[in-house]
């Protein structure tokens, strides 16, 4: 049995080696500190790479191959699966940047609304905190980290740091450069939102051409393809006299649903994370 300080020692060394990771699990807001996540990944690693090996030397040993290549699988596994398992807070980002793109205009639209009515900052923080979406959440770490005696200007530039999108990041920029420099917020953030506004139209305008890309995509491998060709493989196992097998159908419709799959995940990974 593997003693559970080696996986301590191993997190510890890793995240000496790549102290990134701190950042991006603190950004993904993963419930682990990054040494907890790493020893986590090479648990996870080492059982699901003993299982896959498990089942290889079952292989193995049915065929009689040489049981040599169990240790290529087990060491392809563990790496494999470890790399997976670190990635998923690059995913979780990815996930956490697309939510808030999706209402960062509506969120700063809202803060520059309270500026322009004649409230201090602070008190539109956190009006913001608690209204708005999932970026209330980010404004209230900012209110937070003020309440508990941090500057204002380091708990905006904390949450600049620390921030998984960077159009939210641009308008805390503006917050955190009005403040350094004492000019008018309301200006500054007003110029960045509609510059936001404009980058999102055109998101939305290329979204509209890579759509039809893809349509004529999916016309002619999900349409035409399968509905010509099936007929034709018919038409010529008839002259040729070819016996056809039901499992072919079933096989050909599989790879169908897959690519029909396929593209409905291409295309909603494609979709800009835009609401005007």
């Amino acid at each position: 049995m593997i003693d559970i300080n080696v996986f301590d020692a191993f997190a510890t060394l890793y995240v000496r080696r790549f102290p990134s990771i701190k950042k991006y699990i603190y950004v993904s807001r993963m419930p682990y500190k990054a040494e907890e996540y790493v020893k986590y990944a090479a648990v996870i690693a080492l059982g699901g790479s003993i299982g896959i090996s498990f089942i290889v030397m079952l292989f193995l040993l049915k065929f009689n191959e040489n049981i040599l290549w169990l240790f290529p699988a087990f060491l392809l596994s563990l790496l494999g699966i470890f790399y997976f398992v670190l990635q998923m807070p690059y995913g979780t980002i990815r996930t956490r940047e697309r939510e808030v793109n999706k209402e960062v205009i509506f969120a700063g639209r809202y803060l520059l609304t309270k500026l322009q009515s004649g409230a201090p900052l602070f008190n539109s923080l956190i009006d913001a905190s608690q209204s708005y979406g999932i970026c209330s959440k980010y404004f209230k770490e900012i209110v937070d980290d003020i309440n508990t005696g941090t500057p204002i200007e380091d708990a905006i530039e904390n949450a600049m740091t620390y921030n998984a999108s960077s159009k939210f990041k641009r308008v805390l920029w503006q917050l955190y450069g009005s403040l350094k420099t004492g000019s008018d917020i309301s200006n500054a953030l007003k110029a960045t939102l509609n510059a936001i506004t404009t980058e999102q139209i055109i998101e939305i305008k290329e979204y509209g051409r890579k759509l039809n890309s893809y349509m004529v995509f999916y016309l002619v491998i999900a349409c035409v393809l399968p509905s010509l060709g099936l007929t034709m493989f018919v038409i010529l196992s008839s002259f040729l006299n070819l016996s056809i097998e039901r499992s072919i159908f079933f096989v050909i419709l599989f790879f169908l649903v897959v690519i029909q799959l396929l593209f409905i995940f291409v295309i909603k990974a494609s979709r800009p994370m835009v609401n005007l």
